[in-house]
């Protein structure tokens, strides 16, 4: 595993998509209560920043088209049909937040 720090764990707040960047992927950050997960920012459907959407409980849905994602697993959960999200390994040390892209 190749672990890259991309945030300060207070950084990314709940309820919202924290967007960060490790080489050229882009990933957003969303914690549920003390966990946080890290997913693709892009859409799997239409280019459409997942950091924009709006967070439901355990779950995003894209602001372009309604799509609702699983957070933890990047699982498709309903709106327009399409791929799963790809989600990333994520750990937090020292309060930093660290995201495994490799």
């Amino acid at each position: 595993m190749a672990w890259h720090q991309v945030a300060n764990a207070n950084e990314v707040p709940e309820e919202e998509a924290t967007p960060v960047t490790v080489g050229k992927t882009m990933i957003a950050l969303v914690r549920i209560g003390e966990q946080i997960y890290g997913m693709s920012d892009v859409c799997t459907h239409q280019f459409a920043l997942m950091s924009d959407g709006y967070v439901d409980g355990d779950c995003i849905e894209c602001p372009l088209h309604q799509a609702r994602f699983h957070i933890p697993t990047g699982e498709h959960r309903g709106g327009q049909p399409c791929a799963n999200l790809q989600t990333f390994p994520v750990k937090i040390e020292d309060d930093l937040v660290y995201v495994d892209s490799d």
